[in-house]
Formats: C-alpha cells, structure tokens, sequence
C-alpha cells in the first residue's frame, strides 16, 4: 500500500497511480488548448481532490522530461502539450472516467477565466495611516476603462474587495456605469443582482 502522504486529499473516485495522473494532465491540455502554468495546473488536481500534490507535481515533471509536455514559446512558465502527448490523451482517455475528465476541464476553464480576469482587472492595496488605500482597475486587455480608489479600515476589508472584485469586475463597471450616467432602470436591474 502507498504510503499515505501520497494519498492524502485524493477524494473518493481520484487518481492515485501516477500513470492515471499523468493521462489526465494530457487531457487537461489536449481538451482545452491552452497554455498552462505548472502550478495552475496541479492546483485544478490537488483541490479537486484528483491528484495529491505530491504525486501530480511528480507526474508533472516526467511528461517534461518525456516530452509530452512542452514550454510555451511566448509565454514563459506556461506549458502546451506536444503531439506524444496529444496522441496519449486521444488513445487513452476513456480509460478516465467521464466525470473525472469533465470536472477537471470545467476547473482548468473556471482557473484560467479568474487568472484572466485578475490580470486584466488589477487591484492594488496600499497601506495609508488610518487603513488601507484600494484602487480598482478594470481593463477589456485593450485598454483601461475605469479606476476607482477607496478606503478600507482594515486589511480584512481590503482583500475582501479585492476579492468581490476579481469574482465580478463587470458587475463593478456596470453598476459605476449605471450611477454615473443616472441610468436607474440599469441601476436596479444590477442591484436585484446582488
């Protein structure tokens, strides 16, 4: 039996055999063509209760080493799988369960739209003398749209801007938006939202 910090945190139904592990990060790629960081990836796994970090961090690391995964050319720390790993993922898929494959590609979209979200929306905590200094910054990746700076009491407060913040920036834009231009009938619809 494997001892059990390789285990630990793998829900009921996870993987537990590296090579299980290692197929379902190829999925991972193959199914949604994107570049991914070593560390995003293991954290759909390890927090999804598929994989012990241990064990995907390990796994991680041999598809480079094999080949199977590849560096991204434009973007550094990101990964993209290669074509052995593309054919590994194609051949030996439906050796995952279904529910596995579909949850963790639903996990990496939801990680990379926040990833996306938080680097296009920035937020910036500053500590000033009686609190804390919050700009918000909401970007379409073109260009800025709006910034807005505001006063919280407390860090705790602070981070949970941040937070409500990169959950929902357009719900932010649009209710600034709606305040802005007086537009009421937008103001309420956004505030039987919340």
């Amino acid at each position: 039996m494997k001892n059990d910090a390789f285990t630990a945190g793998v829900e009921l139904g996870g993987l537990r055999k590296k090579d299980d592990i290692k197929l379902l990060i190829c999925y991972l790629f193959a199914a949604t063509r994107l570049s991914i960081t070593k560390d995003n990836t293991i954290k759909v796994l390890q927090e999804n209760g598929f994989a012990n970090y241990f064990e995907a961090n390990s796994a991680f690391s041999e598809l480079i080493n094999s080949g199977h995964i590849k560096q991204s050319d434009s973007k550094e720390n990101e990964f993209l799988i290669a074509k052995s790993g593309e054919l590994i993922s194609k051949e030996l898929q439906v050796s995952l369960p279904i529910s596995i494959r579909e949850k963790a590609v639903a996990a990496t979209l939801a990680l990379m739209a926040k990833a996306k979200r938080e680097s296009e929306n920035e937020v910036k905590i500053q500590k000033i003398k009686n609190g804390y200094d919050v700009t918000l910054k909401i970007s379409d990746g073109a260009m800025d749209l709006m910034s807005i700076s505001m006063y919280a009491p407390d860090l705790m407060q602070a981070n949970l801007v941040k937070k409500n913040f990169h959950n929902s920036p357009e719900l932010f834009y649009e209710c600034f938006l709606a305040l802005a231009t007086q537009d009421n009938r937008s103001a309420k619809r956004i505030f039987e939202k919340i």
